[in-house]
């Protein structure tokens, strides 16, 4: 259900929050309520030594101090505490959940302590940042969510901030959620900055998902994808085609839907017990990808069918889900791909990614605008899933929000149109070039897709629309606007924010 748009000056009528609403809502939800006997049974079996506290802090100091990409030092963290079960869905839901209100929690604690975000050190702003998520996002009672922030700063930080961690989050705990929201928006200068504040999205980006939603005549969608970005998504899956045996079965807890065809949604639990070796699948076969990617690689591989012997590039491999879904593809019909990254390090990830299609997948690193990383070739089909801002993927990444700037932007749009125009001059005559970035913002979509027809004169645009309508699972999506290009969005198709254009070299 799309949230009404605001009617006053401000951003106070608010639609339904979520994993944001009244504290009391928020503690009927489904995040798990550790109690002092489950933590003391824990640490006598031996399974942890680091208490999933100090192990949320140090994943958040690591985000803020060395631009740690949460997900990844999450999950090792949790590995090198011993951390399992509840404790670490703990972790994952106070990490998450941190990062994806700082905003607004920021903004509390503010008002809360009399002084800006910025005045505050940073081991007790941390601090303090986790216990507000526990006392207004999650199942943790006011006292333990206090004492135990006290204790944490106690055990990182300094004893002289304890007093201070204390007396700020009682004052936050003496508000319910919704009522700290209206404190929010007595004190805002603007409706925009209201709306950045209480649903935790820089104003820079309100601004961009505004403009993008407005170019598809849905403006008054902006709340419900504020609200869809601030949600845990889920854990979504991508079968490889072509590698599965007779009677293969999906693992328990998988199921078969979403709107790629390669698509599967975990019900619950650790992927990590479902993507490895399975009956009926190799490694590698069954992985963790947004079904929003999927379809950009479904794009290109099924755009018209494959003739035996194609060659075909992915130019911005890395980190590999694309590669993968983009080898299975062309090994059925007995193509091959070169997979480019330029960073070594993500090309080995680009290896792992492809190894159960490893016969039919190339992986080199050069820069995607030099000759090298094209091998003297031209290409079939081409995919460039170009370096973005990333703010597609704003539920999955919820850290991009606060490390992205919006003079980021004019560098990262030159980047791509200078990746798009190798990737036209390699393109066989007739070839097919896919352009993909997981972001919305209008610069890096229809901008530097209009920007580079223009450069390169003969370069059809064909319908990205036409070419998914057949592949989606359930028939077409619901999409806006009257460009052929297709952006796809988490509240309205539960994927991330990809955008996808196709175009076609000309023949002569």
């Amino acid at each position: 259900m799309t949230p009404a748009p605001d009617q006053g000056p401000k951003a106070r009528k608010h639609a339904p929050h979520a994993n944001t609403g009244k504290k009391t809502q928020a503690r009927g939800g489904g995040q798990p309520k550790r109690t002092a006997a489950e933590r003391r049974s824990a640490e006598i079996a031996g399974q942890r030594t680091v208490s999933p506290r100090t192990v949320a802090y140090e994943v958040l100091r690591d985000v803020d101090e060395s631009d740690a990409y949460a997900n990844l030092v999450l999950a090792q963290r949790i590995r090198s505490a011993g951390l399992a079960g509840l404790d670490a869905a703990f972790v994952t839901e106070l990490v998450g959940g941190t990062l994806r209100n700082r905003g607004r929690y920021d903004r509390i604690i503010e008002l809360a302590a009399g002084r800006d975000i910025t005045e505050i050190d940073p081991t007790p702003r941390t601090v303090l940042r986790l216990g507000v998520h526990q006392l207004l996002g999650m199942r943790v009672s006011d006292h333990a969510a206090v004492n135990e922030s006290v204790e944490l700063q106690r055990r990182v930080g300094t004893q002289s901030a304890s007093g201070f961690v204390n007396g700020v989050l009682r004052r936050v705990s003496r508000l319910e959620a919704e009522a700290w929201f209206d404190e929010i928006d007595e004190h805002a200068e603007s409706a925009d900055q209201a709306l950045a504040q209480v649903y935790s999205h820089p104003e820079w980006i309100i601004r961009a998902m505004r403009t993008a939603l407005r170019q598809e005549g849905r403006e008054d969608e902006l709340l419900a994808l504020l609200v869809a970005n601030n949600a845990s998504p889920e854990v979504n899956l991508a079968l490889l085609p072509g590698l599965t045996e007779p009677g293969f079965e999906m693992p328990e807890g998988v199921s078969v839907v979403g709107p790629a065809p390669t698509g599967a949604v975990l019900d619950g639990g650790n992927p990590g017990r479902v993507v490895g070796a399975g009956r009926g699948y190799p490694a590698g076969a069954l992985r963790v990808q947004d079904q929003g990617s999927q379809l950009a690689a479904l794009a290109l591989s099924r755009a018209r069918p494959i003739e035996a012997g194609e060659r075909w590039l992915d130019l911005c491999a890395g980190p590999g889900g694309k590669t993968a879904l983009l080898g299975a593809e062309a090994r059925l019909a007995g193509g091959s791909v070169r997979a480019n990254e330029l960073a070594p390090h993500r090309a080995a990830l680009v290896r792992d990614a492809v190894r159960a299609v490893a016969d039919t997948v190339e992986v080199v690193s050069h820069d995607g605008r030099s000759d090298e990383a094209y091998a003297g070739e031209r290409y079939d089909r081409i995919l460039v899933d170009a370096p973005c801002t990333g703010l597609g993927a704003l539920r999955r990444r919820p850290e991009a929000r606060w490390r992205k700037q919006p003079e980021d932007v004019p560098g990262l749009t030159r980047l791509q149109g200078e990746l798009l125009d190798a990737a036209v001059a390699h393109l066989k005559p007739g070839g097919l070039l896919a352009y993909v970035t997981c972001s919305p913002h209008p610069a890096e979509t229809r901008v530097v897709v209009d920007r580079m027809l223009g450069r390169n004169p003969g370069l059809e645009e064909l319908s990205a629309r036409d070419a998914l309508a057949p592949v989606t699972r359930g028939g077409a999506l619901d999409l806006g606007g009257d460009t052929p290009s297709v952006q796809l969005w988490p509240h309205r198709h539960g994927t991330d924010a990809m955008f996808i254009a196709l175009f076609r070299a000309p023949v002569g």
